[in-house]
């Protein structure tokens, strides 16, 4: 069963810079973080980055463009990111793609929306296995298209069968904490009910194992785009600890550039995990 990632396994700056290295080249042999970012120790790189990718329909709207634009433009930056994030040695990145409140939208942008996700699953997987990046998807399947459904199953099953070590990219769709949080409680009573599970010896690592993210570790950094201070009901249970950065710039804006300064942010917090600072 996967368990929750505790204090022991997050990544220590008591890694000398050739340590973090040898472990990151374990996963991702093609990174390069020290020509990235050669003014971060390797060993205070994040492992996991989730991110809420916010703006896109303020990008268009504030040059005058229809709102599908934004997030075509918006797909142009997950291409970029998830690409210097495999370079900086990012084991994961979970990106917020398509919420369960996005259902509330005009329902010509939510047809867009799902035509860009089976656009980009075509178009984007050559790149993703020429780079050996696994893809992973989380939310609710329920309410979503069939061909959307189908392009993602293809994307997950074509990005899974070399085997070899890389990167993994998550995509949040039609996803939502409380629902996904529901589910798990749901989980846990059957099995409880049926006799698996003696309620008194759950545990978080029960929970987080019943999660969408199962055998995942949870973020280190999550990053907000387009200044809001909200969570949005994303990865409630899983970000507990992360370290969280704000930044006012549009998601369509956020580049390569804008992700150093986020990992540079990231690397001088003092993650104590309810501890005290280590003198």
């Amino acid at each position: 069963m996967a368990e929750s990632q505790t204090e022991s396994e997050q990544v220590t700056v008591d890694e000398t810079a050739s340590q973090a290295l040898e472990r990151i080249h374990s996963v991702l042999p093609d990174a390069d973080p020290l020509g990235a970012l050669p003014d971060v120790h390797p060993g205070r790189l994040p492992r996991h980055i989730a991110v809420i990718m916010d703006g896109n329909g303020r990008w268009a709207t504030s040059k005058g463009l229809p709102r599908q634009l934004g997030h075509k433009e918006g797909a142009k930056s997950v291409r970029k990111i998830v690409s210097e994030a495999g370079r900086l040695g990012i084991e994961y990145i979970t990106l917020y793609s398509f919420s369960t409140e996005n259902w509330k939208r005009p329902k010509e942008e939510i047809d867009d929306l799902m035509a860009l996700c089976e656009y980009y699953c075509r178009a984007q997987l050559p790149e993703l296995l020429e780079n050996n990046i696994r893809v992973r998807v989380i939310g609710s399947r329920s309410g979503l298209p069939d061909s959307v459904l189908a392009a993602l199953d293809h994307l997950v099953s074509e990005t899974h069968k070399s085997g070899k070590p890389g990167p993994t990219l998550c995509l949040a769709i039609n996803y939502g904490s409380r629902e996904e949080i529901t589910e798990a409680v749901r989980s846990i009573a059957a099995r409880a009910k049926s006799g698996e599970l003696d309620p008194e010896q759950i545990t978080t690592q029960d929970v987080a194992g019943s999660l969408y993210t199962a055998g995942i570790p949870d973020p280190d950094l999550l990053i907000r785009t387009a200044g809001e201070l909200r969570i949005s009901n994303y990865l409630l249970w899983q970000i507990s600890y992360a370290e969280i950065y704000v930044t006012d710039t549009l998601w369509p804006d956020f580049n390569e550039a804008s992700l150093h300064e986020a990992v540079r942010a990231y690397a001088r917090r003092d993650r104590r995990f309810g501890g005290l600072s280590k003198p």
